[in-house]
Order: C-alpha cells, then structure tokens, then sequence
C-alpha cells in the first residue's frame, strides 16, 4: 500500500492569515483590565505586546497580510504536508477516509512556529530586545527561541516545572537556540517564590508560569511577553494550517465530515478547524471537534465565563470556558495540554454548538498514539494522540454504520523528545488521569 501525499508548491502558500472575528454570530466579549473590570484599552496593553499584535489582536478586518520576511522563514517547512492515512484506514478496517496534516515538520517539531515567528518579527521591527513567555511540554519554549534566534532577541522561557523533568530534550532544543529556560515556579520571581513557599510539592501549571514570565516583563523596560496560544492574534497566525489544507483537499478532490485538533490553549485546534469553521458558517455541513485530557477539560467541563490567564490575576479577564485560574491539573504527559483556560474564540464557537469538545484519559491516547505510529510511521506528540484517539474513534464508527465519512485530523506535532513517556507507557508506569 503505497502513502498517498499531498504537497503545495512553496509559491501557494497562503499570503495572509485569516480572522475569523467579523464572521462569529456573536462578536467577542471584550477582555477586561485585571485592576478596573473595564474594558482594556489598547495602549493598556503595550507594556506587554508589540503594537501590531495589539492592532491584530483587535483587528475586524477577514484577512491580515503575511510580511515578506515571515513567508521567508516559513518557506523552510512551509506548505507542510497532507497526508492519507491508508495504513490507518487498514488496520481499523474502516470506511472512512481518514487525512493528517503534518505539522510536525517544522524545524521546533510543531505547529508552534508559525506564531512565535510572526511574533518575533513584529517584535524585532518594534526595537524588542528581550522576550519572556511560559511553555508547558516545551513545544511553544523551542519555537519562541527558534525564533528570537533568527531575530536575535534574548529569550527566556518559564517551563512548567513537571515538564521540565519529564522532557529534558525539549530544555536542551530551547538551550541550543540560545534561550535561557528555567522550571517554573522559580526563585527568580515574587510569584514564582510564592508559590514555592506555600505549594512546596507543586509540580507547577502553565497558569504559574505566565505569571512569572508576564512579570519578568513588567518589571523590564526592555521586554516584551509572548503567548503561545489562547490570544486572537495567535489563532490569526495559525490558520494557514487550515487554508492550506483546504488547497490540499482540492488536490484529494475530497472534504472533510470531520476535522479534528487536540486543545489545550487551543492554537492548533484553530489553526485546522477556524478556516473550516467559515465554511461551517457558510453552509456546510460539517463538525470541527476539540480533543482535551480528562485531566484538564476545560472544553467539556470549564464554565464559559470571565477569569484571569494566570494565576496572579495579573493578565487580562478573557471570556472563556475555564476550570478557574488558580487549577492545577495533574502532572499528565501531555504537557501542552495542561491549561485551565482557552482560547476565547474557540469558546464561543464551542459554546455556540459550532464546535464540539470531547476527552480522553491518558492510556487510551497513548494506545492511540502507538497504533499511529506502528501504521503510519510518524510518532506522535503526546497532545496529537489525543486528535488521533478521536479520529480512531470516529473512524471505528463509521465501521459500525457503514458509513463513508472523511475526517481530518491535525498531526501538531512529532513526539521525538516524548520517549520518555512511551517508556512509562511501554512500562505499564501511566497513570490514567
């Protein structure tokens, strides 16, 4: 059986982001000043942000222009493949037609980049010297210095501390290019120190970490904060994931029934399913599902309301589905998961019917991840597998039913530096959260 793989040519990448903002039914609550409960105003946010980002993170128009300088640099792994998943189709014995898109080709491994270098950059044009920012399993810490790399910016990056012992390749790919990473909570910060006194056990959150990254930037006239997820501006710069997918189901001459992202903050379950989404709102019919960990499903469990992005209540008040900002979930190997809050546009769409969320506990998505692996080859992120979990699932369904369904799942990320849990795995060492 031979692999079925589609690829654009480097000059059909998409030359913009798409916004999905003027198209919701429902405009966005605006978010709120932690000190006033008022809306925040822009200037409000440039201690933190780059003006562009700001201006893109309010932006009401559909479409926002790619720079020359960030399609260079996304050219290196940019379009990233599509591929069918025949083997996969084989082994499940399925009907279903079931697609991945590999965003794992990346040079950090993920789908990571495709924000931290347009974030960089804007950045870089504004004289930012120096960024700090937070990272759960390491994905968004390596792609953020990855990037300041090619800008040359200083980085530094706050690693949720359980993270930061269980993926120690991931601290060394941060490490290599040149940023500075540190397990959170630290010493270096008031909060970080905080934390260490009265939670002396705790295996840290990424809500503890934004916190000491948001105040290492406060306190620094010559540093800027970045977020890997969660904020309008990096649900923006992911979507070429999905418009170049939608090119690339052209080329398949088939669409999806189904498109599917695991979600933590929520970028990549964005970046695949925002464009197709528009078609949702369009007319077709179609369903974008979000994949979360039992042990953090914000989704499925969390209230839809206002709360803080970190748990020092120093960030804006998002409206958001949430499981409160000061939860902090267990220390499951599906780091980047592991957030109490999402991203207020997949929220709405979620709490809207546009978008469905459904979760699994830790050893079925493993087994999931290892039957990618051993019919596909690729091995998978720990964060993919939950995608691929629902894809199996949805896939085996179809086998019950008959039915022909296409579903298309986003592969976010390659799981090399995740070995470590697949030896827990192998090992019968997993616990089940």
């Amino acid at each position: 059986m031979e692999y079925t793989k589609y690829i654009l040519d480097e000059n059909d990448m998409p030359k913009k982001w798409y916004n999905i903002l003027p198209d919701m039914p429902t405009p966005l609550e605006p978010p709120l000043n932690p000190a006033t409960n008022e809306p925040i105003k822009p200037e409000e946010l440039e201690p933190l942000f780059a003006r562009e980002l700001i201006k893109q993170e309010m932006s009401d128009k559909r479409y926002i222009n790619i720079p020359d300088e960030i399609k260079d640099i996304y050219k290196l792994w940019r379009p990233s493949p599509l591929y069918r998943a025949s083997r996969l189709e084989k082994e499940l014995d399925t009907p279903a037609k079931i697609y991945y898109k590999h965003e794992g080709v990346s040079p950090a491994g993920s789908h990571k980049p495709n924000t931290s270098i347009a974030q960089a950059y804007y950045n870089m044009k504004e004289g930012t010297e120096r960024i700090t920012t937070e990272t759960g399993a390491g994905q968004w810490g390596s792609a953020l210095s990855l990037a300041c790399n090619y800008f040359d910016i200083e980085c530094k990056v706050y690693m949720v501390q359980s993270s930061f012992y269980q993926k120690p390749y991931r601290k060394s790919l941060i490490n290599l290019w040149g940023a500075n990473v540190i397990p959170s909570p630290s010493n270096e910060t008031q909060f970080g120190r905080k934390i260490q006194e009265d939670f002396p056990d705790t295996s840290g959150s990424l809500g503890i970490a934004i916190s000491e990254a948001v105040e290492d930037a406060a306190l620094n006239d010559n540093t800027k904060y970045a977020l890997g997820s969660v904020l309008n501006h990096v649900m923006h710069h992911q979507t070429i994931i999905g418009l170049e997918t939608q090119e690339q189901m052209k080329m398949a001459e088939d669409y999806p029934d189904i498109v599917i992202g695991c979600c933590g903050g929520g970028s990549n379950l964005a970046g695949i399913g925002l464009p197709f989404i528009k078609d949702k709102i369009d007319g077709n019919d179609l369903r974008v599902i979000g994949v979360e960990p039992s042990a953090c499903p914000t989704l499925s469990a969390g209230e839809f309301r206002y709360d803080y992005g970190d748990m020092a209540k120093m960030t804006p008040l998002l409206k958001m589905h949430t499981l409160g900002y000061d939860f902090i979930p267990p220390a499951i190997h599906a780091g980047g998961l592991r957030y109490h809050g999402c991203s207020p546009i997949i929220s709405q769409l979620v709490n809207e019917g546009l978008m469905e969320a459904t979760n699994y506990h830790q050893i079925e998505v493993f087994e999931a991840g290892v039957t990618f692996a051993r019919t596909e080859g690729f091995a998978p992120a720990p964060e993919s597998s939950h995608a691929i979990k629902c894809a199996i699932d949805e896939a085996l369904k179809c086998k019950e039913t008959g039915e022909e369904k296409t579903i298309l799942l986003n592969l976010s990320g390659h799981g090399h530096f995740d070995m470590t849990s697949y030896d827990k795995y192998f090992n019968g060492e997993l616990g089940n959260e």
